[in-house]
C-alpha cells in the first residue's frame, strides 16, 4: 500500500483499512489494532503524522461501539 505522507489520512480510510485486517485476518478489533500499529504505523503513532493518528483513533472508538 503507497501512502503519501502529504496527505492525511481519513477515518473511512481506517475503518475499511481495520475492517480488512479483521475480516482477512480473523482477528478481533484489539488484534487488528495491534496489527495496523505495528504494520502500518511501524510501531510509530507519529509516522504519518498526528492527524492521521487521530483519524486512526477515531476509527477505532467508531469500530469500538459496532464490534
Amino acid at each position: 500500500m503507497t501512502v503519501n505522507h502529504a496527505s492525511v489520512l481519513t477515518k473511512e480510510y481506517f475503518i475499511a483499512y481495520i475492517k480488512l485486517i479483521m475480516k482477512s485476518r480473523e482477528y478481533t478489533l484489539l488484534q487488528a489494532k495491534a496489527f495496523a500499529f505495528d504494520f502500518f504505523f511501524k510501531g510509530d503513532s507519529q509516522r504519518y503524522g498526528s492527524s492521521t493518528w487521530l483519524q486512526f483513533e477515531k476509527a477505532l472508538n467508531e469500530l469500538k461501539d459496532v464490534c
